[in-house]
């Protein structure tokens, strides 16, 4: 290391104390997606401290912090992310009461990063040797869950989009970005390089409308809406065999609400399902599949059905420059403390909305350890803080410190050898292209042996 680089690392762990404490209170007070108040006010009396103004209200509770005055630095702009949303599983032990919500994602791991290399990065010495300029951005939602709270906003016009990347791309924060970079946690490994393909994605809420009527006494007299509910499942189900193997689709879903009480024929049934796959012409075709499962069940029992598809996440792309991070992780390595690793590089079946970050520029994406158990399990716990929030805040430094130096000579490199998948108009009209809503309206039989009133 360099004796910039030196003094990155004397910073942090300087403040380590007060770094792993941020974490700490973060994943204590975990808070869900477009509702993460308290987290981001947290991030910005941090970058306060630091002497940064933010840009707020961006994506309702998204924040930008920029390390040079904006627009006042000549080249490229380098975001370093960190998202703030949690998880509803309430019965997580460290759960917030007041929320019902967990961290089981490792998200404050992220925020801590991001804060943990502000407070380096922020440093006069260090902040003149880099050219360009950093924002340090808090971003809201990436987990695709309260979905019709989000559908809520979208109506009322507060939001476009459900994930937080997604919808400030969409009103602009990241326009005078040229690269970024992002971070998740991984149990099991202390660090690795995260630079894989995924799935990409829609959503789905439906809502099947049907008749309540007395169900022991007067059954004939209803159109069961979770009679339609279950037909669905077994229909989607039965659409297995028609997905090829190498486009990995995944449709998984839930009854989100349905029914009212075990005597009454249910006359509405909601559900919510995503529709996963490598490519968005294999999700496109695999969501017309689930599209035309719901609409046979709901003619085969008379029900309504309404389906509302909001645009979920783009499929994620592999970035060909690693050597920076790489070289950071060689460097963490080297302390001799922690050296577990292991890269991510095969295909995943999951989605996140980084991917559409890395549809129109660089993303340079890193994995830290330092929890256990299964993500997006109530099990999970944070076991070496100095791990999941310490080294995650070097390398997010670091790798930040030597994509720009030397007049960001190797974010320029970076930048120049990439091709975006989509501009963002494009992006825009595909996103827009996706949200649809179609209904089919009830179609019930006479009922046998009542006369019309």
């Amino acid at each position: 290391m360099d004796r910039i680089e030196q003094k990155i690392c004397e910073i942090i762990d300087g403040k380590k104390e007060e770094i792993m404490a941020f974490g700490r209170d973060i994943f204590c007070h975990a808070e869900l997606g477009y509702k993460e108040t308290r987290t981001s006010g947290k991030f910005v009396e941090e970058m306060k401290k630091l002497g940064m103004d933010s840009e707020t209200g961006l994506a309702i509770t998204g924040v930008k912090s920029y390390l040079k005055p904006k627009g006042a630095a000549e080249g490229p702009t380098l975001a370093v992310i960190g998202e703030m949303d949690a998880l509803p599983i309430p019965n997580q032990p460290d759960a917030w009461s007041e929320t019902g919500a967990s961290h089981c994602c490792g998200h404050n791991a992220q925020l801590t990063g991001v804060v943990g290399a502000a407070m380096a990065l922020a440093d006069p010495e260090v902040a003149a040797a880099m050219g360009g300029n950093v924002c340090f951005m808090a971003v809201p939602a990436e987990e695709f869950v309260d979905v019709e709270y989000k559908a809520q906003l979208m109506k009322d016009g507060k939001l476009g989009y459900g994930g937080g990347k997604c919808e400030l791309i969409r009103v602009g924060a990241f326009d005078d970005v040229d690269i970024a970079l992002g971070h998740h946690i991984f149990p099991g490994a202390d660090y690795g390089v995260y630079n894989n393909s995924s799935n990409g994605f829609v959503n789905k809420t439906v809502t099947f409308k049907g008749r309540a009527a007395h169900a022991a006494g007067m059954p004939h007299e209803g159109v069961d809406a979770l009679n339609a509910a279950t037909a669905a499942m077994v229909n989607i189900a039965l659409q297995q065999e028609s997905f090829r193997d190498e486009d990995t689709v995944r449709v998984h879903g839930f009854v989100s609400g349905g029914g009212t009480a075990v005597n009454v024929i249910a006359d509405n049934v909601t559900m919510q399902y995503s529709v996963r796959a490598k490519t968005p012409e294999a999700y496109k075709d695999a969501a017309a599949k689930v599209d035309r499962s719901l609409k046979a069940a709901a003619m085969a029992t008379g029900c309504g059905v309404t389906i509302e598809t909001m645009a979920g996440y783009m499929s994620n792309v592999v970035n060909p420059h690693t050597e920076v991070l790489e070289s950071v992780l060689d460097d963490i390595a080297a302390e001799g403390k922690y050296t577990s690793r292991r890269d991510l590089t095969e295909h995943s079946t999951g989605s996140d909305d980084f991917g559409d970050v890395a549809t129109l520029m660089p993303l340079v994406h890193f994995a830290t350890g330092g929890y256990t158990g299964n993500l997006h399990n109530p099990d999970i716990r944070v076991t070496d803080e100095y791990l999941a929030y310490v080294v995650t805040a070097k390398i997010f430094a670091l790798t930040a410190y030597r994509l720009m130096k030397d007049g960001a000579a190797a974010a320029k490199e970076n930048i120049a050898d990439y091709k975006p998948v989509m501009s963002k108009d494009e992006y825009i009209a595909f996103m827009e292209s996706m949200q649809t809503t179609e209904v089919v309206e009830a179609a019930p039989l006479p009922i046998v042996g009542k006369k019309e009133q």
